[in-house]
């Protein structure tokens, strides 16, 4: 992905790098680090033999999936991406990929690794027997079903089926991890806060980061099947509904800023007659590269987003206004973060830690030994 923004393969916003020189360093330097470690991991294989044993239904298998799903997610997104260069270059006809080919493909393969990601810290390593789960299972299920649902009513804004799967598939996964958590924390003799404090890093970091990824997942379904899009002409004084709320253009004046001068507007946001936000879009021109600028204005929630951005003045006097609702946009940059953080979380681990630092005493043992010898 970075090769193809930076080198000027794909024709992007982000792919703002068309020097093919940088694109050449970049594909350096991914085969300087990427061949480094497929070599030394060859130069070790031998070394790497595992004589472990372990049925269908275990932890092993459910971790081995989980990792070919997101391959599977990954080539989604490659083959969507490379799909009209490859077209192109094969003289095949031009083809645009946009999103009803990654909700239709993508989408799928984000609600199976959920399934997964909820019942595999659930079952044992080695072997473990499906009938053990099917009471918690069927428990999760039914409450994973009344959340989504209710969550669904209380947005009020229509039913939709495959936002209903995923909320119920985020529920399950946040139910199933925050469930086998307690388990493990009421069964202390000490008591649940103690319980919790023995319980080490790398199963902490778990659980955050599988809570952060129902928390993205939430966000993208809400923000790809409910955000509203609103292109419309206003003068001051006009008014707009967009999803539940109420937009109202008090129309422009003209603004110095340190070095532009702008044209801001105005636009009072309102819910069911009290005040949300004053939202003031500019269009801006600097003074040294006379360039013209469109500087959107964003109220940011913690359920929703709403952007305005002004576009040009139309002749009768009015404006080109650029109105988006998008619910739960935050929560998919926050369940990024909340991901992030549980990784850092497991990464320290002190147990990571002492095993590293046995292998390289062990290893450094090795040496001095030969060399005596």
């Amino acid at each position: 992905g970075t090769f193809l923004v930076r080198s000027g393969v794909l024709t992007s916003v982000h792919a703002f790098a068309a020097d093919p020189t940088r694109g050449f360093f970049v594909l350096v330097f991914l085969l300087l680090v990427v061949g480094s470690s497929l070599l030394l991991f060859a130069i070790r294989a031998q070394s790497l033999n595992s004589e472990s044993n372990y049925d269908l239904f275990s932890r092993e298998v459910f971790l081995l999936v989980n990792n070919i799903i997101l391959i599977c997610a990954t080539g989604v997104v490659l083959v969507g991406t490379l799909s009209p260069i490859l077209f192109d270059v094969l003289e095949l006809g031009k083809i645009s990929v946009g999103e009803p080919f990654f909700n239709t493909t993508f989408a799928p393969v984000t609600l199976v690794l959920m399934v997964f990601t909820a019942i595999g810290p659930l079952v044992n390593w080695k072997r473990h027997r499906f009938a053990l789960l099917r009471a918690t299972m069927l428990q999760a299920l039914i409450v994973s079903v009344s959340a989504a649902a209710i969550s669904l009513w209380l947005f009020d804004a229509g039913w939709n089926w495959l936002v209903f799967v995923t909320l119920l598939l985020c529920v399950w996964v946040v139910w199933h991890t925050l469930a086998e958590m307690w388990k493990k924390v009421r069964t202390a003799k000490a008591g649940v806060i103690a319980g919790f404090r023995r319980l080490s890093l790398s199963y902490r970091g778990m659980v955050i980061a599988h809570i952060g990824l129902a928390i993205t997942v939430t966000g993208v379904a809400m923000t790809a099947n409910y955000d509203i899009e609103r292109d419309v002409r206003m003068q001051a004084g006009d008014e707009v509904d967009i999803g539940p709320y109420h937009f109202i253009f008090e129309g422009v004046k003209e603004v110095e800023g340190p070095n532009y001068m702008a044209t801001r507007g105005i636009v009072s946001v309102t819910k069911g007659g009290s005040d949300v936000a004053v939202l003031t879009p500019e269009k801006r021109r600097y003074y040294v590269r006379r360039d013209v600028m469109t500087e959107a204005a964003i109220d940011a929630g913690f359920s929703r987003d709403l952007y305005v951005a002004l576009g040009e003045p139309l002749d009768d006097g009015s404006w080109a206004v650029r109105i988006y609702f998008k619910p739960f946009m935050r929560w998919v940059w926050g369940g990024g973060v909340v991901m992030a953080l549980g990784g850092f979380v497991a990464m320290s681990d002190r147990r990571y830690r002492i095993k590293v630092k046995q292998k390289v005493t062990g290893a450094a043992s090795g040496v001095i030994g030969g060399n005596a010898a």
